[in-house]
């Protein structure tokens, strides 16, 4: 199990490489949460979102000789991207796998910065076999998107500045995919403020942590529809799933429509992007399941790859 120890190397091994992206707030949105809220913007990051943090300190832990055979990484998108930028950084070449269904932006975005993609059927072919197939083939070092202690504890720098720029947090809220970013993340923050409590959110049809945290063991989900892209994981990694265990305190779901109008309130009073899958965590702010009132919260918006057409759709849908 990773440790802050770990967090701490990752930051040393990214300084100078990501940025230190900002914390937001709104009068507004304070007001109709009833909670101060703290809006940690990694839309802002390099790529567009949190990944390249993850994918950049496992990239830098190969040896010379794995980076010269390159590297291969399955993702519906900003996994992809920053497995392809770290690549480009260090000097090796990367192969991605991506669903045939990854929003156009984000396949542009990986090629753009030098990754082959390679398409699969998301409905009926596993994204992990074809990796670790090509990984065989070619000899290229997998890049797992989520269950690895390199990606992890990259996640968990931006909990390291979270806890600097808003300090005394009562809460974090994380959207939920393979439980990369909210494992690093539990980790650091609770080590730097161990009062603060840790929420996982998904969508409500992308539920394997949820079902996993409740059941005490790891759940495998079919294929999921949901807007969220980075939720269209199948279960919780092997490696992620007891830090979660340890340090969240819960984890909660929301639906498409919520969600749809937390990218909304975002985009109205923020004035920012946020793709659906980083709207999760302050739509189940919205919710308030846990009526939570006059409370410091950190909402991690994960990323702000989205095409823009389907973004305004998505809103005019939500009227």
């Amino acid at each position: 199990m990773i440790g802050f120890r770990d967090i701490e190397d990752a930051c040393r091994v990214l300084r100078g490489i990501v940025h230190r992206t900002p914390v937001m707030t709104s009068r507004t949105l304070n007001e109709i949460s009833g909670n101060e809220l703290f809006f940690k913007c990694e839309n802002f990051q390099r790529i567009g979102a949190f990944k390249i943090r993850g994918a950049y300190n496992k990239i830098h832990s190969l040896t010379p000789e794995q980076l010269q055979k390159g590297v291969v990484a399955y993702s519906s998108g900003n996994h992809a991207q920053g497995v392809a930028l770290a690549a480009r950084l260090l000097n090796t070449q990367a192969k991605i796998v991506m669903p045939d269904i990854a929003p156009r932006p984000k396949v542009a975005a990986t090629r753009a910065y030098g990754g082959e993609v390679v398409f699969y059927n998301y409905a009926n072919e596993d994204r992990e076999a074809i990796g670790r197939a090509i990984a065989e083939k070619e000899g290229r070092t997998v890049v797992p998107p989520y269950n690895d202690e390199f990606i992890m504890a990259g996640q968990g720098t931006l909990g390291v500045e979270l806890a600097e720029q808003a300090p005394s947090l009562d809460y974090a809220f994380f959207p939920v995919g393979g439980g990369g970013l909210i494992s690093g993340n539990s980790v650091a923050l609770k080590h730097l403020n161990p009062s603060v409590k840790i929420i996982g959110v998904e969508t409500e049809t992308a539920n394997d942590v949820y079902q996993s945290f409740r059941k005490g063991e790891i759940i495998r989900i079919s294929p999921p529809r949901t807007i969220a892209d980075g939720m269209r994981t199948l279960s919780p990694g092997t490696l992620t799933f007891p830090v979660i265990q340890k340090y969240v305190d819960d984890i909660l779901l929301v639906s498409d429509i919520e969600v749809i109008g937390a990218m909304r309130l975002i985009y109205n009073c923020l004035k920012i992007i946020a793709e659906p899958t980083a709207a999760v965590p302050f739509a189940a702010v919205l919710k308030n399941e846990l009526r939570l009132k006059n409370q410091r919260i950190g909402i991690v918006l994960s990323g702000g790859n989205i095409d823009m057409d389907n973004f305004f759709e998505l809103l005019k849908n939500q009227i």
